[in-house]
C-alpha cells in the first residue's frame, strides 16, 4: 500500500512537471520569435525554478539573503520583480506539495496574517465599485500595495516550509549574511562623507529599522552565544551606523526596546548596560554636527516650546525647514480630506494622492485612517494587537530560559517599538523590515526541540 502511494505521488509529480516542460517550450519559442532578451529571462528563470526545487532549503536560505541587497535597484522595479518572482515560487512548490500528498506547514498565525490580508482586498473592490473617496482610476496603484502585502504571507509560508528542514538557529544565524552588503555600502558612503547613511536602501529610515532589527538578534545571540567578543564589536558596529542614518524616530525606538527588554528581570547588571547601550547610541547621534541640528529642531516645535502653538508651527512649517512641524502640516491636511469619507476612507495605498504632494504621511496611524477610514484604522490596531497576543502566547508555552522563549521576548520588544517609531515615520512602508519580520515570527514559532527535528529530517 504504501509502496503504491508513493508511486502514485510521484507519477502525478512526473506529470505536473511534463505539462510544465511543454508550457515552457511553448512559451520559449514564442519568446524567441519575438524578443531574444526575453528568451534569456525565460531560460534564467527556468533554471531558478529548477534550483529552487532541487536544492530547496539552500535557495531559501539565498533568496532570504538577497532581499536586504535589492532596494538599492527600487527604480528599475527590481525588488517588485523579485517580489512577484517570490510569490510565484512559493505558490508553485506549495502546489506541488499538495499534488504529491506532502506536508504543507503552516500555523495560526498564519492564518491570521492570511485572513487579514484577505479583508484587506475588499478596500481593492470598493475603489472601482465607487464606495471610496477615490475612484477607480487608481485602482492599479491599490492592487500593487495589496500585493505588497500579499508577498509578505508568501514569506512566511516559504519559511514555514523549511520546518523540520532545518534548525531554526541555523535559519536566524544565515539571515546576518544579509547585513554584509548593506553595511559594506554604508561604510564606502562614510567614506565619501554623506551627511546621512542609507546602505543598500533608498532612505536612510528604511536602513534605520532594518539596522533596529538585527540589533535586536545581536542581543539574542549575545544571550547564548561562546564568542561574546564577536557580538560586542557587531552590536557596536551596527549602532555607529543606526546613528549614522541621523534619524530621530530610531533613538525613540531604541530606548523603548531597551527598556521593555531591561524591565521583566530588572537588575543593577541590565540596568547599565541598557543605560549604556542608549547612552552610546545618543552619544554617538549628539557627536555630529547634522545630529545637534536634528536635537535643536525639535526645541522650536510645540513638543519643547511652550511659545508655539500647533497652528503656529503649521504656519512655521512652511519656511522653517522643520520636519517635526512639517509633519504636523501633513497631518493636518490628510485629517481634513479623511473627514471627507470617514468611514472606508479613499483605498488601500492611496495616502500619497490623498495628500497631494507625492509624499506619504509620516504617521501610520493617520495613513490607515485616510486610506481604511475608521473600519481600516480598527483592522490596523487589531493587527498589531494579534502579533502581541501570538508572542505573549509564544513566551508562555516555551520552557523559561531557552532560546526560543528569549527570541520570543526579543521579538515582543522589537514590537512594542515599532508603533512608536510609527507615530512619526512611515514604518509600514518599510518592506524590506517586514520581509525580516515575519521570517523571525514564522521560526519563533517552532519546534525548537533539536533532537527532535534531526529525527523528523527525510534525510539524514
Amino acid at each position: 500500500m504504501l509502496t503504491n502511494h508513493r508511486s502514485s505521488r510521484y507519477l502525478v509529480l512526473a506529470i505536473l512537471l511534463g505539462l510544465i516542460g511543454v508550457g515552457v517550450g511553448i512559451v520559449s519559442g514564442f519568446l524567441a520569435g519575438a524578443n531574444p532578451r526575453l528568451l534569456v529571462l525565460a531560460v534564467v528563470a527556468a533554471g531558478t525554478v529548477y534550483y529552487f526545487f532541487a536544492k530547496f532549503e539552500q535557495a531559501v536560505l539565498g533568496l532570504l539573503i538577497l532581499r536586504s541587497s535589492l532596494d538599492v535597484f527600487s527604480a528599475q522595479q527590481i525588488p517588485a520583480v523579485f517580489a512577484i518572482g517570490l510569490n510565484a515560487l512559493t505558490l508553485l512548490y506549495v502546489t506541488v506539495l499538495l499534488l504529491t500528498g506532502r506536508t504543507v506547514h503552516t500555523d495560526r498565525f498564519w492564518w491570521f496574517l492570511a485572513s487579514w490580508v484577505a479583508l484587506q482586498g475588499i478596500w481593492v473592490i470598493l475603489l472601482p465599485l465607487g464606495a471610496l473617496g477615490l475612484d477607480g482610476s487608481y485602482l492599479p496603484a491599490s492592487l500593487r500595495e495589496w500585493v505588497r502585502l500579499f508577498s509578505w504571507v508568501m514569506v512566511y509560508l516559504l519559511v514555514m516550509q523549511l520546518k523540520d528542514k532545518l534548525p531554526p538557529q541555523k535559519v536566524i544565524s544565515s539571515l546576518f549574511l544579509a547585513i554584509l552588503l548593506p553595511i559594506t555600502i554604508g561604510l564606502l558612503q562614510i567614506y565619501e562623507a554623506n551627511p546621512r547613511i542609507v546602505g543598500t536602501f533608498g532612505m536612510a529610515n528604511t536602513f534605520a529599522t532594518f539596522l533596529l532589527l538585527f540589533i535586536s538578534l545581536v542581543l539574542w545571540k549575545l544571550n547564548w552565544t561562546q564568542k561574546h567578543w564577536f557580538w560586542l564589536i557587531l552590536l557596536g558596529l551596527l549602532c555607529f551606523y543606526l546613528v549614522s542614518t541621523q534619524t530621530l524616530f530610531s533613538l525613540l525606538m531604541i530606548a523603548v526596546f531597551v527598556l521593555v527588554l531591561i524591565t521583566p528581570r530588572l537588575n543593577l547588571a541590565k540596568l547599565i548596560g541598557g543605560m549604556l547601550l542608549f547612552g552610546l547610541v545618543i552619544a554617538l547621534f549628539a557627536s555630529t554636527e547634522f545630529g545637534q541640528e536634528r536635537l535643536v529642531s525639535i526645541t522650536q516645535t510645540p513638543l519643547l516650546n511652550p511659545d508655539i502653538d500647533i497652528s503656529r508651527a503649521i504656519l512655521l512649517s512652511d519656511g522653517d525647514f522643520n520636519s517635526f512641524n512639517w509633519r504636523l502640516s501633513q497631518w493636518y491636511s490628510l485629517l481634513n480630506a479623511w473627514k471627507i469619507s470617514p468611514i472606508f476612507g479613499y483605498g488601500l495605498g492611496l495616502s500619497i494622492p490623498v495628500a497631494g504632494n507625492e509624499l506619504l504621511p509620516h504617521n501610520d496611524y493617520i495613513r490607515a485612517l485616510v486610506e481604511g477610514g475608521i473600519i481600516g484604522l480598527v483592522t490596523f490596531l487589531a493587527f498589531f494587537a494579534a502579533q502581541f497576543t501570538y508572542l505573549l502566547q509564544l513566551i508562555q508555552q516555551t520552557p523559561c530560559g531557552s532560546k526560543q522563549r528569549n527570541l520570543c521576548f526579543i521579538l515582543l520588544a522589537m514590537l512594542t517599538s515599532i508603533p512608536v517609531g510609527m507615530i512619526t515615520e512611515n514604518i509600514w512602508s518599510h518592506t524590506t523590515f517586514f520581509f525580516y519580520w515575519w521570517t523571525l515570527i514564522a521560526v519563533a514559532g517552532w519546534n525548537w526541540n533539536e533532537k527532535q527535528i534531526r529525527e523528523n529530517m527525510p534525510f539524514k
